[in-house]
Formats: C-alpha cells, structure tokens, sequence
C-alpha cells in the first residue's frame, strides 16, 4: 500500500536516502508516492551524529526540496 507525500515530508526531501540513491527513491519522488513502511538513512548534515533511520511520510524543520527528477 502506498501513501501520497507532501512537502515537508522525508520521501519529497533532498536528505532522505541521499547515500543510497535507489532506483525507488527516484520513483518515490517522481510519483509522489511512497510505502508507508518504507525506511531510509536520513542524511542532514545536524542529524549525522545520530544516525537517524526515517519513513518516508516522517517529516522535520530541516526539509530541503530534492531536486527534481
């Protein structure tokens, strides 16, 4: 099952998955759309100490747009 994303959340965020660079993430950003269990590394620059593992439909003030794709 899959749930829509909206700005401000991780999946549409230029920091989720931005190590791993999937084939999914491009699709999940194109779409729009993402599993609501899915989980990536979250790679802002504040958050690398602690390694944080989120959702794509999580969300945080650090959003960056992805580019687009």
């Amino acid at each position: 099952m899959t749930t829509p994303l909206q700005t401000g959340q991780c999946g549409l965020c230029a920091h989720f998955g931005e190590h791993s660079g999937s084939e999914q993430l491009v699709q999940i950003r194109t779409s729009k759309q993402a599993p609501a269990d899915l989980t990536d590394a979250c790679g802002h620059p504040k958050l690398a100490d602690v390694n944080l593992t989120v959702t794509a439909i999580s969300g945080c003030d650090g959003f960056e747009p992805a580019a687009a794709a």
